[in-house]
């Protein structure tokens, strides 16, 4: 499955509701895995960044659709890369002509 790495930062809302967060990153692992996705890792961050995860879904419609969802909640807001493992990249630079 493709990889995504996102960065988040806590909105107004997030962070004046910072309690509830442990329950809403749990909800939103169960929406991401009931949509076929894995949550690999969740860091919470001092720095320019609240919040790192990294995840795999089943494609990029799959993993624009939960980051809209995530987005909506209105706790986060995200830049989300896609991730090449180092056997994706050996593949990809083997395609070049």
């Amino acid at each position: 499955m493709p990889t995504y790495i996102s960065l988040m930062n806590l909105t107004e809302q997030g962070i004046k509701d910072i309690k509830n967060a442990p329950e809403r990153t749990a909800r939103s692992i169960k929406q991401l895995e009931e949509m076929g996705g894995k949550l690999i890792a969740f860091y919470m961050c001092m720095g320019e960044y609240d919040y790192i995860t990294i995840a795999e879904a089943p494609s990029g419609e799959v993993a624009m659709i939960f980051l809209m969802a995530l987005g909506a909640g209105g706790n986060v807001r995200t830049t989300t890369l896609r991730g090449f493992s180092n056997e994706e990249m050996a593949q990809l630079i083997g395609k070049l002509p």
